[in-house]
């Protein structure tokens, strides 16, 4: 495979990562980190300082100075098998409840787009393709999992 599936979302908490009630939140994001890093398809994940913590505690290059906007970066092989990850894991059951813990946003808050195989994106790169995702809707430099765009391979 000569491409893989980048992802960035990001998502602003209604309190800090460790007020009681981002708890239930906070308490599982080691079990769906490692499920998602187990789930087929995974290839990488951008990890902070605490892997407990997943990437909580990196800062998202757009609002460096608001630790409540938090990050979640990863690689996968294609879009099915994050799609599955998404929708069809436990994880599902986190993205139904988002509200309980992260302020609604009317901009989109997950970009995707395809990267050299081994390539390893950083957040400074998942910000651009945001932005411009947020500018220009879907392409094929940024898409979401509505409007996906095929691997350049294919």
């Amino acid at each position: 495979m000569l491409h893989h599936l980048a992802q960035v979302n990001i998502a602003r908490l209604v309190a800090p990562i460790d007020d009681p009630r981002i708890d239930e939140f906070r308490e599982a994001l080691e079990r769906i980190n490692t499920l998602g890093d187990r789930s087929p398809g995974a290839v990488w994940r951008l990890r902070g300082a605490d892997e407990t913590h997943g990437s909580t505690d990196l800062r998202w290059p757009g609002t460096p100075d608001d630790p409540l906007v938090i990050t979640n970066l990863t690689v996968w092989t294609d879009v099915e098998s994050f799609r599955q990850f998404v929708y069809k894991s436990e994880h599902a059951e986190f993205l139904r409840r988002r509200r309980t813990w992260f302020e609604p946003s009317s901009d989109p808050q997950l970009a995707l787009w395809w990267i050299p195989a081994g390539h390893r994106p950083d957040l400074v790169e998942g910000a651009e393709r945001l932005d411009r995702l947020r500018a220009d809707g879907p392409t094929p430099f940024a898409f979401t999992l509505r409007r996906t765009f095929p691997c350049p391979e294919e």
